[in-house]
């Protein structure tokens, strides 16, 4: 029998003698095909078993399939045609294994194609089973790319098995090391493969290129407090607010924090790179070597900062890890999506409680906030400022609670530009040079956390903290006093010595001093309306 006739879409792509695959007859057997299905970045082990069988024809799909994976059996099926190869006129049944779990996604397609092919001795079966296998079906065969490939290359590594892949992401899996990794562009170019009439090209890693330009501090004219806060803030890995009328350059100061901020460190690539796969948005499968800046619109819900949905995807506070939060408008977003944030912001993990399963993601963010003192954004000029002041402040900042507060390291009036400053020149001073001098404290910080679970002055706490950011004499008074009279709870105590830590490490001194801890204190704000 000719497997593949010569009005395939596919037939010229390899030569002749690659088109005459011919099942041999045997009894009913089962053939299976390892793959994975994800739990927040972790991947869980995956049995697809391919049971051919005498009966009425039929093609079943068992395992607590989704629609997603119910519509394999359609894919496969239109798939097979087009490479002219038919389906035995038996009863042939998919299962899932472990059977009580729940299957989502179309990246199933391929090892279900695969059990088929070893259940009909097209492919070795025992070769099969050596693989993860993953990647969706198009219907003339060809390989779609699919989320997820990186975490599933790393599990197959850990599993010594090798992986198939669709050939648009076999860079992103190349990156796991030490594993056989096939990225075929179709079905027939791996059946071929696996036939020896073809050799695949091994993947190389790729990454991610910094293509545009970041913009440049140098852009900003005035703003020296807000500038300096934000040096501290990309030093430190601190949270921001920044608050002040319209157009007084917040959301601009904000955009020019990555410029800052020094490339990811390659386990910290890796890790985000793990979640934007899982995300689907790792673009050509290229690992990220810059750091995420997310700014989500004020309309967001809690799924999509914190994540959760139908396949429980990370949300905006995992796709920022080890990078950066920008939310504009603040006092804006829902309440219940402000306050989901705390937890995260703590923790450094976002956990999304489904009905079967909790899904947990890595969330080490650095939020950086903008918003306005009042609705009108007018609070402190009163030639604009509405009827309502200052009565319209105190009801407008309230809207963020006093928890999710606490947990900013840094609070920074951004005032409104005045036509003088407007009229100098470009500031000396840009964001190349903020950025050595950021890089510098970030060393300072690697060497001294080398070993722990933490890399950043922001994660210090506990017995860590009280060692590295011991203040002297003087500044242990200072902070006393400041605390009783500013009314600070213990987080906000151990946010303050954070940022001195941040600000000795700037001046490259071992110690901290009573001005660390001044300027550390004049960071922290009592928003109208608070006690404390």
């Amino acid at each position: 029998m000719v497997l593949f006739r010569a009005g395939c879409p596919l037939h010229n792509e390899f030569p002749p003698e690659a088109n005459s695959i011919a099942p041999r007859r045997r009894v009913s057997m089962t053939a299976h095909a390892p793959t994975v299905a994800f739990a927040g970045i972790d991947c869980l082990d995956i049995d697809v078993q391919v049971q051919i069988a005498a009966g009425l024809p039929a093609f079943t799909i068992v395992g607590l399939p989704d629609k997603a994976v119910g519509e394999s059996r359609e894919r496969v099926r239109a798939a097979f045609n087009a490479l002219g190869l038919a389906l035995p006129p038996k009863r042939i049944t998919v299962n899932l294994a472990p059977a009580d779990l729940l299957k989502e996604g179309s990246h199933f397609d391929l090892p279900i194609a695969l059990g088929l092919l070893a259940a009909m001795e097209v492919v070795p079966p025992d070769e099969i089973e050596g693989y993860v296998a993953l990647g969706e079906l198009g219907l003339d065969g060809r390989l779609a790319p699919v989320a997820g490939v990186l975490p599933a290359a790393i599990a197959a590594r850990a599993a010594e098995k090798g992986l198939i892949c669709p050939a648009a992401q076999g860079g992103e899996a190349a990156w796991a090391g030490g594993i056989e990794v096939l990225a075929p562009s179709s079905l027939l170019a791996l059946i071929n493969h696996f036939k020896g009439t073809q050799v695949l090209s091994v993947p190389e890693p790729r990454i991610a290129e910094d293509e545009s330009s970041l913009p440049d501090l140098r852009d900003i004219k005035g703003q020296e407090t807000a500038k300096r806060a934000l040096e501290i803030a990309a030093a430190g890995a601190h949270n921001l607010l920044m608050i002040g009328p319209p157009g007084s350059g917040k959301s601009m100061l904000a955009a020019r924090l990555p410029g800052l901020m020094p490339p990811l460190e390659p386990a910290e690539a890796l890790e985000v790179s793990m979640i934007h796969s899982v995300a689907g948005q790792l673009a050509e499968g290229k690992l990220l070597r810059r750091r995420p800046f997310r700014d989500p619109h004020h309309s967001a819900s809690v799924p999509s900062l914190i994540g959760g949905g139908l396949r429980a995807k990370p949300g905006e506070v995992s796709l920022a890890h080890h990078g950066v939060l920008f939310l504009d408008e603040l006092p804006e977003f829902q309440r219940g999506a402000l306050e989901a944030l705390r937890q995260p912001l703590e923790s450094g993990r976002a956990v999304i409680a489904r009905v079967n399963a909790h899904v947990t993601y890595p969330a080490r963010i650095q939020l950086v906030a903008a918003m306005n003192p009042c609705r009108c954004g007018h609070l402190g000029d009163p030639a604009l400022a509405c009827s309502k002041a200052p009565k319209c402040g105190q009801d407008y900042q309230t809207r963020i609670s006093g928890p999710l507060f606490d947990r900013i390291d840094l609070h920074v009036e951004v005032p409104a530009v005045s036509p003088a400053d407007l009229a100098l020149p470009p500031p000396a001073e840009g964001s190349e040079t903020v950025a050595a001098r950021v890089a510098a404290a970030r060393a300072i910080q690697a060497e001294r956390y080398r070993g722990q679970p933490i890399r950043t002055n922001a994660e210090a706490d506990g017995e860590i903290l009280e060692a590295v950011a011991a203040p002297d004499a003087a500044g242990r008074r200072l902070l006393a006093e400041a605390a009783e009279q500013m009314r600070l709870s213990a987080r906000g105590w151990h946010r303050v010595l954070r940022v001195a830590r941040t600000l000795a490490d700037l001046e490259g001194v071992e110690g901290v001093h009573r001005l660390h801890i001044a300027e550390a204190l004049s960071y922290r704000r009592l928003m109208p309306g608070r006690n404390g």
